[in-house]
């Protein structure tokens, strides 16, 4: 079969692999019909993340048709069509039972590397580092899907590719960032980074009720679809976002802050901005911590910062002082896809969001590795790449 394999920083190929067997008894094989190229997935490219193998398929955003089940798989049939959620999920573990699917304690199947390098080792992932698994993703035409019988959502009939492939990651992943906030009708969210999951956490900040929720970036495009889903936007290049927040806040601040940037943040030219990109060169810290920081300044006393951006390693000059004595609270982590999707499948069917409205690339798999690029340097006007094998 095909797939998107890395071999490298900047180095994506559309490569001929092995197709992929059953495995395991509750295993599943899945014909990719759409996928996706994920925000997570530059981190890869950029070469930040650690544990990668070179070879290694790329890709957690897919979804397709059930074309061969184990033995013990008794929740799904040939020619289901299915999400697949990028987070794998043994649904038996304590951390499953508590619906925390993106911390399973069976899934990851370098459980004692990642013990090592995070304390406890967190759940498999598709598409994603050794650290995670190494397990094939979804930008392939056929995956092996581990686990089968949990995680995967069975989507009805009516419904196009366009409107669910997103119910695997993004579309969980912004209406988690928000619902960490546990947002109060009388709370402004502040969202740095409208990418795929700055737009869909501005979109689940509205459905819950904020009263006004600011989009912070500075990529035309990203503002107006922003704009577009009911927030105020402030483009960093052309204003101070200190100011302008405490301008819109009448000089509290934001109650509720959603990083949905990650390592990679870039800022025009502060101190701090550019402090990391000189760490960084010469691999003394692996994230760029900007938004972070900005976000523990900002923010209201006593309130959340919610963090869906990724992360890969260690940051430097955090100021936790700040943070420890206004009273913040973080909360953080991959998404516990599966405890989302039930309802989110159902505001789709009901029409309350139609999560397409992000897509600006359709292309085929083969194109995928310019797509990155694109993507990865904001040609095009590119907000997000959709996949064809």
């Amino acid at each position: 079969m095909k797939a998107l394999c890395w071999h490298g920083k900047k180095d994506i190929r559309y490569d001929t692999v092995p197709d992929p067997v059953i495995e395991e008894p509750r295993d599943a094989i899945i014909k990719v019909s759409s996928c996706a190229i994920c925000g997570s997935d530059l981190h890869l490219y950029d070469g930040f993340m650690p544990g990668m193998k070179q070879g290694d398929i790329l890709g957690h955003e897919f979804m397709g048709e059930v074309v061969e089940v184990g033995p013990y798989n008794n929740r799904l049939k040939v020619g289901d069509r299915v999400v697949v959620p990028f987070t794998i999920a043994c649904g038996e573990c304590e951390q499953c039972r508590r619906g925390n699917f993106s911390v399973c304690e069976r899934s990851n199947r370098h459980k004692d590397v990642a013990d090592r390098v995070f304390g406890h080792t967190t759940a498999g992932l598709f598409g994603y580092t050794q650290l995670t698994g190494g397990y094939p993703g979804g930008q392939a035409e056929y995956v092996r899907v581990p686990f089968a019988d949990v995680a995967p959502v069975v989507i009805p009939a009516g419904l196009s590719d366009e409107q669910v492939l997103f119910l695997g990651d993004i579309l969980p992943t912004g209406w988690q960032a928000a619902a960490q906030c546990q947002i109060e009708p009388s709370d402004t969210v502040a969202i740095w980074g409208a990418g795929p999951v700055g737009q869909f956490s501005i979109r689940s900040a509205v459905l819950m009720g904020a009263e006004q929720v600011i989009a912070i970036d500075n990529v035309p495009e990203r503002l107006a679809m922003a704009r577009a889903g009911g927030a105020i936007t402030l483009n960093f290049d052309d204003e101070s976002v200190v100011e302008r927040l405490a301008e819109l806040t009448r000089g509290k601040g934001p109650e509720k802050c959603i990083d949905a940037v990650g390592m990679e943040a870039h800022a025009s030219g502060t101190l701090d901005a550019l402090y990391d990109r000189a760490k960084q060169a010469l691999m003394l810290e692996t994230d760029r911590a900007h938004v972070l920081r900005e976000m523990i300044y900002v923010c209201r006393p006593a309130g959340t910062l919610s963090i869906p951006g990724v992360y890969g390693g260690v940051i430097d000059k955090l100021p936790f002082g700040a943070a420890m004595n206004k009273g913040l609270t973080f909360r953080m982590g991959q998404t516990h896809v599966n405890r989302w999707t039930d309802d989110l499948l159902q505001r789709i069917q009901d029409g309350q969001i139609d999560p397409s409205f992000v897509i600006t690339h359709q292309v085929s798999l083969e194109q995928g590795p310019e797509m990155y690029k694109t993507f990865r340097d904001k040609q095009d006007g590119c907000i997000k790449v959709m996949l064809k094998p």
